[in-house]
């Protein structure tokens, strides 16, 4: 019997590649007409080539990744993603439609017999252990201040990263505000995945989808916002282009758990690398308060979480007081476009070692200061 519909494994590691292989899973899976992929996670985060033939119309794939919203798979709004078991999956994709219930439906085989699945039996671990699989790490030279690392200029998918400049030790005053979330904003919203992944080694291009999933609070558009400069609108990386080519520095403001989901870099260095100084929201997802903090970045929560409904779309936001200060909150303020001013208090989790991230630039400054120092003696 074999699989009515496309039906890929993703192994996920190396480890687990080898595993499957060395006890027949793979053989298994491929005797059905699975695809076995590589050890990567590109169908979950976007990196699924589909033919536009499909993509262009509603379709729907079942999936056991853990996430599933549109254009999650293949960048495509119009298919339609279910998560399920892994189990589930097979059995979908051997009976080749949606409304198959494994529990009491049958599959007609090749010879015309119905056939029922047995409810499925795992192991909670291979009985053999884990096979480590090939080691491909390759470590670098023990001395490498003679390794000249080439990129061409006109790459359009490697970049050189500079360091962000330091701290200029000012308050940050008059922020607009380049993007203000309504409701979710994951990582994804902030730099979706998919096509952009091409330039994850090119910092100025993939910062070409900031904020392109955002939706705008003040209208409910996706991925655009009004300029501060002239008033247009745009796409929001289009304006903070403009405001980092302008010297500007700005602001975004989030809603609940903002930066949830893939733990991803880029959503905190493109706002860093566009000119974005502080963001706000009435929370954040742990690890991207940290990776914003890392950039040089201040993220800050409202001590009152109402404040996020005060911020309107032509205001300018003051940061008062800074570099934080561990355990003391940051003195804010809203300046409406009449003047008036509004107080508020922005919490945050700064410890004394990232404040001097902040002051330096960024954590990578830090370090690269701290082997410099080590490598003089001092």
């Amino acid at each position: 019997m074999r699989v009515k519909t496309d039906l890929l494994v993703s192994p996920g590691s190396e480890q687990i590649r080898a595993t499957i292989e060395r006890d027949g899973l793979m053989a298994d899976l491929e005797a059905i007409g699975a695809t076995v992929l590589a050890n990567a996670c590109g169908p979950c985060i976007g990196q699924w080539e589909r033919s536009k033939e499909i993509t262009d119309h509603a379709n729907t794939i079942v999936n056991s990744f853990n996430r599933n919203f549109p254009k999650r798979n293949d960048g495509s709004a119009n298919t339609l993603s279910f998560v399920t078991s892994p189990d589930t999956v097979i059995a979908l994709a051997l009976a080749g439609k949606l409304d198959f219930d494994p529990t009491v439906d049958t599959i007609t085989a090749p010879d015309g017999t119905e056939v029922k699945l047995e409810a499925p039996v795992g192991e909670v671990l291979p009985d053999k252990g884990y096979d480590p699989g090939k080691d491909t790490f390759t470590p670098p030279p023990a001395d490498g201040s003679s390794v000249e690392v080439v990129v061409s200029p006109t790459s359009s998918r490697l970049q050189l990263l500079q360091p962000f400049p330091a701290w200029d030790g000012s308050d940050y005053l008059g922020l607009p505000v380049l993007m203000k979330a309504q409701g979710k904003c994951t990582t994804d919203h902030i730099s979706a995945a998919g096509k952009w992944l091409t330039y994850r080694g090119h910092l100025d291009n993939i910062s070409g989808n900031l904020f392109l999933g955002a939706v705008n609070a003040f209208n409910g558009a996706v991925g655009e916002g009004k300029s501060a400069i002239d008033g247009s609108t745009q796409t929001f990386p289009d304006l903070a282009k403009q405001y980092s080519q302008a010297g500007i520095r700005w602001t975004a403001i989030g809603d609940r758990n903002y930066g949830e989901g893939s733990s991803r870099e880029h959503a905190a260095m493109e706002p860093r690398y566009r000119g974005g100084v502080v963001i706000f929201a009435r929370s954040f997802a742990r690890i991207h308060e940290t990776n914003l903090k890392k950039q040089g970045m201040v993220p800050l929560t409202f001590a009152d979480p109402a404040v996020y409904e005060l911020i309107g779309e032509d205001d300018r936001i003051n940061v008062l007081a800074l570099p934080p200060k561990p355990g003391v909150n940051v003195h804010c303020q809203i300046v409406k476009p009449d003047g008036s001013v509004i107080d508020f208090e922005g919490a945050h989790t700064f410890s004394p070692e990232q404040v001097e991230w902040f002051q330096a630039g960024s954590a990578l400054n830090v370090v690269r200061r701290k082997v410099a120092e080590a490598a003089d003696g001092r």
